[in-house]
């Protein structure tokens, strides 16, 4: 930890002691528990230097505990070294999470724990709260008291999307979702997640980095719909935003300001007509917004449950398919422009670091028509760098690319017509036997995963011993997912479908696009991952039932070079070659002749 790392944990810990706080609990996300939160919400960033996406810190009188999974194990080590913040393993055997921590505690005696219940699901801070002893205090904001120069609330450009582009006009979602109320038994619904209500809408921001959202809340009823956000079509903003903003309102939309919510809720439950029975998911909206809901309506006028936008939004249709395919088009040309001059840049001795080949990379998508950003930050490692499975690009000390070894480079890109995500790891020369070793076995889980065939009703979790069983049987593994959704030019990590060992009872269903990415990893060594992106189609109907299969959207060629032949079955050695052909009869037509020979000479059978 820097000194002003040092500084920030003592004026949390001054603030606790003028107020009487045993504990405080910090969240990596926003109101809204997004994965990527604006500036303003990287509370976990500012207060430690830990900078993944993903951990929650535990500040006391005495300790400093951060919360995170394998995917950050390496790198929350070194960000942390000499910190005395201790490193908390979670999605591990014996893992203890900060609700049975606190508890711990609380033994015997009261504990207060204050949090901003902004940035907390309900259903987490009710977690913390149902352990004897521990006693919650919401303060909102609580940051604002010490973080002098505090970003605010976004507010970027907003844009709509038509009816041509979605598949389905925001008045037919919402008519949709009201007759789900309907059958509810219900007359309202408050939704938070951004990515539920952009999709709800149609309607695309950049208020959060990578992800193409509109930081708000949206309050459908019956009759109207309160949509609260930073968007106000009298502003001197962007001429699209004014456009967009009109468009929203001659669909009955009512814009309202971000900061009224609160008042919102009061006039919608107190407006002289009989009680409203209101619906929201308490794993997304957060605490603080959920009291007052409670409040306002009453416990018996409230209904919870997963929100049902989370499942529709998932099952792309054939428009929003339509949409990825091209953009899994797109992003393949950049992909094989850029593996070509990143090869055959480093074997002329030229030096390229991560950083210039992650640039590099962008600069290629962004040639792309309709290309909107990335869809996250590209994690591009070369060596031992890959063993860290989320590592984060340096733009000042990146490691220089040599001609031997591996590289990885993890990316996608965010377009008006959908979204990618796309790992390769390639060799940039000579390997070693452990190198392609591994590299073999993490495609052989790959291959099990995409060739699937299994019945309706079958969840992720179900399938995710087929891209872990080729290493299990060497007695290695890797510890993040295997898979999660795509969003349709929204958030490239979407639920409620996964690929992994956590117990997801979600079924797989047909339009649901999941990636696909197994991998292994050795600290000092090397990292190994490659992934496409899988559509759920039907595979047919027999006496046994429905049954569904994957295909393939990713287009960009799996390198051979380093495959061990002997360990792939013959079935798996025809479905590279087939994949590859594919690739390059896609590909080529759209590549200049000297990267189109290249490409063929990389897709020869193997």
């Amino acid at each position: 930890m820097s000194d002003i790392h040092y500084c920030r944990v003592g004026s949390l810990r001054r603030l606790m002691q003028d107020r009487g706080w045993d504990a405080v609990v910090v969240s990596s996300s926003d109101p809204h528990g997004s994965e990527y939160p604006a500036p303003r919400w990287k509370q976990v960033e500012w207060l430690s230097g830990f900078t993944g996406e993903s951990g929650d810190l535990v500040v006391t009188m005495d300790h400093a505990g951060l919360w995170t999974d394998s995917r950050y194990f390496i790198q929350a080590v070194n960000e942390l070294d000499g910190s005395g913040i201790v490193l908390h393993r979670t999605r591990v055997p014996d893992a203890v999470g900060i609700p049975e921590w606190l508890a711990g505690m609380a033994s015997g005696h009261a504990v207060t724990v204050a949090l901003d219940g902004r940035c907390f699901s309900e259903e987490y801070v009710r977690e913390i709260e149902s352990a004897e002893g521990i006693v919650i205090e919401d303060v909102p904001d609580m940051f604002d008291m010490i973080w002098t120069d505090r970003p605010g609330v976004p507010s970027s450009p907003l844009i709509t999307l038509d009816d041509g582009t979605t598949g389905e006009s925001r008045i037919q979602k919402l008519s949709w979702l009201r007759k789900f109320l309907l059958k509810n038994g219900c007359d309202c619904m408050l939704l938070s997640s951004l990515d539920e209500i952009a999709w709800l809408l149609n309607v695309r921001g950049n208020d959060i980095e990578y992800n193409p959202l509109v930081v708000s809340y949206l309050l459908v009823t019956m009759d109207e719909v309160y949509w609260y956000v930073r968007k106000d079509s009298s502003s001197p903003e962007d001429p699209d935003t004014v456009d967009s903003v009109a468009e929203v309102r001659a669909d009955g939309v009512r814009i309202c300001r971000y900061d009224d919510l609160a008042d919102g809720i009061g006039f919608l439950s107190d407006d002289g007509r009989e009680p409203m029975r209101l619906y929201f998911d308490p794993s997304s909206v957060n605490f603080n917004v959920s009291c007052l809901l409670r409040q306002a309506f009453g416990e018996d006028n409230i209904v919870t449950g997963q929100s049902p936008v989370i499942l529709r939004k998932a099952v792309k249709n054939g428009c929003e398919i339509a949409g990825m395919r091209e953009a899994c088009q797109y992003d393949g040309v950049a992909m094989e422009r850029f593996l070509f001059w990143l090869e055959t840049s480093v074997r002329a001795g030229e030096e390229i670091s991560e950083w210039d080949a992650s640039l590099k990379l962008t600069s290629l998508r962004a040639r792309i028509p309709g290309y909107r950003g990335n869809s996250f930050g590209n994690i591009s490692a070369y060596g031992e760098n890959a063993a860290l499975p989320h590592y984060s690009t340096s733009p000042s000390d990146s490691s220089r690319i040599y001609p031997r070894g591996l590289y990885l480079v993890d990316s996608g890109g965010q377009y008006i017509f959908g979204t990618t995500d796309i790992t390769r790891t390639v060799p940039m020369g000579e390997c070693s036997d452990l190198e392609k070793e591994d590299y073999t076995l993490v495609l052989k889980g790959m291959i099990g995963l995409a060739s699937a065939v299994f019945p309706g009703g079958t969840a992720g979790c179900h399938l995710d011993v087929l891209a872990r069983n080729p290493l299990w049987q060497q007695m290695r593994n890797f510890g993040h997912g295997t898979g999660h959704g795509v969003g349709f030019y929204l958030c490239v990590h979407e639920g409620p479908q996964d690929i992994r060992q956590n117990f997801n009872t979600q079924p797989l269903l047909p339009g649901m696009i999941t990636s696909d990415e197994p991998g292994i990893y050795r600290e000092g060594l090397h990292g190994v991952r490659h992934e496409n992106l899988l559509l759920c189609t039907g595979a047919g109907h027999n006496q046994f039932g429905e049954w569904l299969k994957f295909e393939t959207l990713t287009l960009c060629h799996i390198d051979t070079s380093p495959v061990v032949r002997s360990l792939l079955t013959d079935s798996e050695a025809e479905w590279l070659n087939s994949y590859n052909r594919h690739v390059y009869e896609a590909l080529s037509p759209e590549l200049e002749p000297e990267i189109s020979e290249w490409l063929r000479s990389k897709t020869r059978p193997i």
